[in-house]
This record gives C-alpha cells, structure tokens and sequence, in this order.
C-alpha cells in the first residue's frame, strides 16, 4: 500500500465522534479520529512496513503518526530518527505509548530512556519514564536491574509533585508498573505510593482519573496479577 492508499483509509475509518474525544484528551489537529482497534486492523492488512511507517509520521496528522508506530522496525531506526519521533510527539498516545513501544524494541532502549527522563521537554520526560515503564514488559528487551529501580523510586518519592504535568502521570504509572513486573519489589514500590499518596495531573476536558498507585499495586499483590513479559505491546 502507498501513502496515499493508507492516508485514505485512515480517512474511512474515521469518525467524528472519536475525534472529538482524542481533541478533548490533547490531540492536535491534523487527525481523522480513528479508534485503536481499527488501527489495527490496518495493521494486520499493512503488516511491518518500515519505509511507510516513517512517510506516516511525516505526515503530522496523529492517527497516521500512531498506526505508524505500530509497522515499523525499530531495529532499523538509527538513534537520530528516533529522538525526531520522540521529539515530535505532540500529545501523550504518542509521547507515552507509540514512542516507549518502539524504542523499547530497539537497541537505544535503556540509553534513550535515560536520556529523556533528563530532559526538560515535558513530552521527551514523561516519554523516557513510560519507556522505562514498559521495558521490564518485553521479552527482549534490557530490563533496569533492581538498584536502579530503587534509584528510580527514590526519585519519584522526591520529586514527582513538582515534575511537570504529564510527567506525573507517567512517574505514577513507573510505581505501578515495578510492582506489575517486579514481584520481588512490590513492597518497595508500595512504599514509595503510600509517601507520594494521590497525584494531580490536568488530563482535560475528561473523566479519566489519575490511579491511586497504592490501590494498584495492593490489588496486584492480593490477587498475584504480576506480569509475564510479552513480544511486543504493539500488537
């Protein structure tokens, strides 16, 4: 398929109502309001597909930048291209869920990570906290051993009311998801979410709510819903 063919369909399938609702959580236009699992549909017809995942994000439009994410080959993706994409990312299901899912299947996953979570760009942050989030999730990929996850704990604890407003939500989430993928440091993790207690995050013209992390994890701990790691979080 060509981009024109792609940029297309993506057209059929979307729908104002979606749209609507992806404007009301920070999407910027362009964008067609194409739901995920229609994307993946797409995805299934397109199948991996590197050199039209790249002229997709090039487009800007924001439902094209998504499904590009989910055919390409990050192991093809110099370090330059993808600090373009993260760069790029203009709202957070790009900047915390297409970014972290293709970086962390490449080989600059832990170097990226670490990188952004330095960064002053409040969409490179909360991206190298959502990679690293997701990373302990995939089969191949570089897991943080268990003293840079206290490391990272111990930051949280100290700064995450002060971090910017999408950087909370996805520090919030990095608790949540040591406990998910790190049995071992559940109770760490559930320390660090009983000092930072309830986070405030500004999520828009919305209903959704910021998770209660110490909830989270005491559910997962009860009910041992600790994660097996996956191929891919892009399927």
């Amino acid at each position: 398929m060509t981009l024109t063919d792609v940029m297309s369909e993506l057209a059929l399938y979307g729908s104002e109502q979606i749209k609507q609702i992806y404007l009301n959580h920070g999407a910027p236009e362009p964008l067609f309001g194409v739901k995920v699992g229609d994307m993946k549909k797409l995805k299934r017809k397109i199948g991996i597909n590197h050199r039209l995942a790249l002229e997709l994000y090039e487009t800007g439009n924001s439902d094209a930048r998504y499904l590009g994410g989910l055919i390409a080959e990050p192991q093809k993706m110099p370090k330059e291209d993808l600090q373009k994409w993260a760069r790029d990312a203009n709202w957070y299901m790009l900047s915390e869920y297409t970014i972290p899912w293709v970086v962390a299947e490449s080989i600059y996953a832990l170097e990226l990570s670490f990188e952004w979570i330095d960064s002053d760009a409040e969409n490179l942050e909360s991206s190298g906290w959502s990679t690293i989030s997701f990373l302990p999730g995939l089969r191949n990929a570089p897991k943080p051993d268990h003293n840079v996850v206290l490391q990272l704990l111990n930051i949280v604890e100290n700064k995450i009311h002060l971090a910017k407003n999408r950087v909370r939500y996805t520090k919030n989430g990095f608790v949540i998801s040591v406990a998910y993928y790190y049995p071992e440091l559940a109770s760490e993790a559930a320390y660090t979410a009983g000092i930072i207690g309830k986070v405030e995050v500004n999520l828009g013209k919305t209903a959704c709510k910021v998770p209660l992390a110490k909830e989270y994890i005491q559910k997962i701990v009860v009910n041992e819903h600790f994660a097996k790691p996956r191929k891919t979080f892009r399927d």
